[in-house]
């Protein structure tokens, strides 16, 4: 079988290749340019094709013969100003992988989406698979993308390919991975003093690869299915993350009414770290919220043992292998 993974120098691409690499002849598309360190282990296993999902001749060339497309290429952005290079990116280029599959004759794609393509509604607390999109403030330019994104997977659903969509929440790595989703480590290590009063959503990236591939093994095609530990309070998740990182934990809750203050005041009340979550009044408010992305659908079809957060934590630092 010969794979092909979209975005494989990323965070989630990287580690999915680790476990891919033993199912067929690995394919890898990349960027010129892109850092090929997360791969250094198997590098010289992968087929390299230079390339962009936004250059269309570039997929049809590297999508030649292949028999699995693994779609892992993506922005992640919460900055408001990179509103179109979102939907370029996440629609575009998804709408792109799926139109040159369908062209190729290639039936089956694994997407990797995000939770924020669920979306969000005031007043819902549990989110599973069988949400319903709906317009709301609570959705980031990131979430609309990703979800926008999907539509373009549904409709190569209809027109003949078989998919499965994967909803990641917040993903954790080595801090040393230096990914868009280990900057929170950041806010740890840095000494902010604030913890908002919302909840986090999170896995441990090598969970998350072990489960795509037990899922895709299982063969439910044409459904999604959220990957997701558990939802705790920033509170608790930055007290375990201080811990393992030797460092004192954030201490003090941001209360609501301050929240406004906080995205005026940043530099001032130092809330916030820009790597973590650059700081606007959308992005300060959704951290407040306690919201938990079921996992039921997937522990239900899957036995599996998830990494202890303290585990992963001392993983991530880099006193663990």
């Amino acid at each position: 079988m010969k794979i092909l993974i979209t975005g494989i120098t990323g965070l989630l691409g990287s580690y999915l290749a680790k476990e891919l690499v033993t199912m067929g002849e690995l394919h890898g598309l990349s960027r010129k340019g892109s850092g090929q360190h997360l791969l250094k282990d198997i590098s010289h296993l992968i087929h390299w094709h230079e390339g962009d999902i936004n250059d269309y001749q570039s997929l049809e060339d590297a999508f030649e013969g292949m028999d699995l497309i693994v779609h892992a290429a993506g922005l992640v952005s919460y900055n408001p100003g990179d509103k179109g290079k979102l939907i370029e990116v996440n629609v575009g280029g998804t709408a792109n992988v799926v139109n040159v599959m369908l062209q190729k004759g290639i039936k089956d794609l694994l997407h990797i989406s995000s939770v924020a393509a669920l979306g969000r509604v005031p007043g819902i607390s549990v989110v599973d698979e069988n949400h319903k999109w709906v317009t709301s403030s609570l959705n980031s330019p990131y979430g609309i993308s990703k979800y926008l994104g999907e539509l373009e997977v549904w409709r190569g659903i209809q027109e003949g390919l078989r998919a499965m969509i994967f909803n990641p929440s917040v993903l954790l790595g080595r801090m040393k991975d230096r990914r868009s989703s280990t900057a929170i480590y950041d806010y740890v290590l840095q000494g902010n003093k604030f913890y908002p009063l919302g909840n986090v959503n999170y896995l441990d990236i090598r969970d998350a690869c072990k489960m795509i591939l037990l899922l895709y093994q299982k063969g439910r095609w044409n459904e999604r299915f959220i990957l997701n530990r558990e939802s705790m309070a920033y509170k608790d998740f930055f007290g375990l993350m201080a811990s393992a990182f030797d460092k004192p934990p954030p201490n003090k809750a941001l209360p609501g009414i301050l929240v406004d203050l906080a995205v005026i005041s940043s530099r001032v009340l130092n809330t916030f770290n820009r790597s973590f979550m650059p700081l606007n009044r959308q992005i300060a408010h959704n951290a407040q919220q306690k919201i938990t992305f079921d996992n039921k659908k997937v522990r239900k079809l899957i036995d599996f043992e998830f990494i202890p957060l303290e585990s992963t934590f001392a993983w991530a630092v880099g006193n663990s292998i």
